[in-house]
């Protein structure tokens, strides 16, 4: 299983609530992407599971022994009573979308009694990836749920799901990760992560491990250090920005372009919380203007170099005493 950082508290309410039996029926895990919301509905599963089927795990944390019968089933994808939901993956293409029929495929789930236990969970990931019809077939269920049936829907956008699906379920709020929590769990994945690379890594994920490992090995530290001098000394003659535009430009550096894109406007809004009064607002518009740039850059095909020098120049917009 995944290493679990930073939701302690959420385990904690949610395995009470169980063995209280006060537990409903439908959770929505809810947060940004990439900081363990799926993970920790896969492993809440098998821990309620694994109580329910005995032998119950003796500690108040989601792991369940390597040797326990349930995780074994649930690893193996044999376990009767649960099921997960995600966009099918056919000869290495990932479908866009959870189908209606992947839905209905609960019904021998639903329609039957549990075999192991008592209780049945289905994990979705996610829930944002429900075509319309799924969503409407899900929603039947959740109307009336079979008992002991839990639903943990994990969602980055539940704003989007629809409402009759939100009311009929809590919704529990996933936060992202400190950067201490972040450090443990970037060395977990890979313990031979230099020092500054780590360092950049949890600046450009922001509390999202899963969002900074897609860049790790792109020796980011460089690119820090570029934003970190284009901040702070403005590059009034251009050369820094022409030199990172031509650098990000090459087709081998598609990756770090990718990446650059991405951490850019992050930049310049981590800059903006230490600001105030008029040079808060510059920093604002800074980031508003590149967040606009860098979100289409990929979608509109934009030159790279024309984007990045953009880029750059924005951040050199922070420096003392820049004048626009």
């Amino acid at each position: 299983m995944t290493m679990l950082l930073g939701h302690d508290a959420h385990a904690t309410m949610l395995i009470n609530a169980a063995r209280g039996r006060r537990m409903h029926h439908g959770w929505i895990l809810a947060g940004p992407k990439g900081i363990g919301k799926a993970s920790f509905a896969r492993a809440l599963a098998m821990r309620l599971l694994a109580d329910a089927a005995g032998p119950q795990v003796e500690h108040d944390g989601l792991p369940v022994p390597e040797n326990h019968p349930v995780r074994r089933l649930i690893e193996a994808g044999a376990h009767p009573d649960y099921a997960e939901l995600s966009p099918i993956e056919k000869e290495g293409v990932t479908a866009r979308n959870i189908s209606v029929d992947q839905v209905r495929g609960l019904q021998r789930l639903t329609h039957s009694a549990p075999s192991l236990s008592s209780r049945r969970v289905v994990v979705i990931d996610s829930a944002d990836d429900l075509e319309r019809g799924a969503a409407n077939a899900l929603l039947k269920t959740l109307e009336e749920p079979p008992a002991d049936m839990l639903f943990l829907l994990v969602s980055h956008a539940p704003g989007r799901l629809l409402p009759t699906i939100r009311s009929r379920c809590r919704t529990l709020r996933f936060d992202p990760l400190d950067d201490a929590a972040m450090r443990t769990a970037l060395k977990a994945t890979d313990s031979s992560i230099a020092s500054s690379e780590l360092e950049a890594l949890v600046r450009i994920g922001d509390g999202s491990p899963g969002r900074a490992l897609r860049y790790a090995g792109l020796n980011l530290s460089e690119m820090e250090q570029a934003l970190a001098a284009l901040a702070a000394e403005g590059d009034l003659d251009n050369r820094q920005r022409l030199a990172l535009a031509k650098a990000l430009a090459l087709k081998s550096a598609r990756p770090r372009y990718e990446a650059f894109l991405e951490r850019a406007p992050s930049f310049i809004a981590q800059a903006a919380r230490h600001r105030d009064g008029t040079a808060l607002r510059q920093a604002l518009d800074c980031w508003e203007t590149a967040r606009h740039l860098a979100a289409g850059a990929l979608i509109l095909s934009l030159d790279p170099a024309a984007v990045v020098f953009e880029l750059a120049g924005h951040v050199a917009a922070l420096a003392p005493g820049h004048k626009a």
